[in-house]
């Protein structure tokens, strides 16, 4: 088959959330071994990253630095980080997959997103990012362009737009290394938010975070994937999260769970965009996708672990 696999960027830092370079590049090692498995068993994978910890010390950079240097924008921190968590994890597949006598070759695309200029969310940025500051260190980034809040006794917080996605741009170039037997990584933090500049096939790039499990949907359709998995840090999404009434969803038809996030049964930030993005998969491809934990990968391929969304079950129950 061929599989799209979004994996968290929390799934590349330590258990404790420390980011440090060795850190990161030892949860790589570790996240890769089932994808490993996966591409040995003959399946194509495409595999997508969160990048939150990583652009958050680009981010701490650019405040420490703002009065030296001007801040480095949001588009460039995207394409630096998918760069880097890409080098690691090619060199960690690299590993993995000669220690089980594969001999297929990965490859790193930094890869471009388009939104919509006219996107509601870049009149009204409200998508946090980074630490918070003081007023007057807030003030020297607003003296950058950015845009900051006042969120009380924590202090000021930076906000950004969180556009949707349109489409891959470089989706062509994938489709020409799966073709040749790569391995891909690519669109790593949602892809980096790009514009259409008004000149013919030309972009350039905006202030935005994009959620990266949607553009993981938009991408896995894009390239007639026949499977996409979110690998987050549980095994099941689930009803009733924090409560004594918890239970996980194992397999439900799309248009239940569609009912279920207009309910407001998910954790907006965290569990709803990955219960969105497959949803948006398996309404419009026809295949399945599941959420499941990475351990568990190819058990959800098999449809024996985590929340499998069938597309054959539509209407809401």
């Amino acid at each position: 088959m061929r599989v799209v696999i979004a994996v968290g960027g929390n799934a590349m830092t330590a258990a404790d959330g420390s980011a440090r370079p060795a850190d990161q590049q030892a949860a790589i090692e570790t996240a890769v071994e089932p994808v490993a498995e996966l591409i040995s068993a003959g399946h194509q994978v495409v595999l997508t990253h969160g990048n939150g910890p990583q652009v958050g010390n680009l981010l701490v950079k650019n405040e420490l630095a703002a009065a030296v240097v001007p801040p480095v924008p949001l588009d460039w921190c995207g394409a630096q980080t998918q760069a880097t968590v890409g080098l690691l994890m090619l060199n960690a597949l690299d590993r993995a997959l000669a220690a089980r006598g594969s001999k297929v070759r990965t490859a790193t695309v930094v890869s471009r997103t388009e939104v919509a200029a006219d996107d509601p969310g870049f009149a009204a940025p409200s998508k946090p990012i980074g630490r918070y500051l003081s007023q007057a260190e807030a003030a020297v980034m607003a003296g950058h362009g950015q845009h900051w809040q006042d969120r009380g006794e924590r202090g000021w917080r930076r906000v950004v737009a969180s556009p949707e996605p349109v489409r891959c741009l470089d989706a062509p170039a994938v489709l020409a290394l799966l073709a040749a037997g790569f391995a891909v990584v690519c669109s790593g933090g949602g892809g980096i938010p790009v514009v259409a500049d008004g000149s013919p096939s030309g972009y350039r790039g905006v202030e935005a975070v994009i959620d990266k499990d949607l553009t993981a949907a938009l991408l896995a359709g894009t390239l007639a994937a026949d499977r996409l998995v979110i690998a987050t840090d549980v095994e099941h999404a689930v009803l009733g999260w924090g409560t004594e009434h918890a239970r996980p969803l194992t397999g439900i038809g799309v248009g239940e769970l569609e009912a279920l996030i207009a309910r407001g049964e998910f954790t907006s930030g965290s569990m709803e965009p990955k219960v969105l993005a497959a949803c948006r998969f398996a309404r419009r491809s026809g295949k399945p996708a599941a959420i499941t934990s990475l351990g568990a990968i190819a058990a959800a391929l098999a449809g024996t672990a985590g929340t499998i969304v069938h597309p054959d079950r539509l209407d809401p129950v």
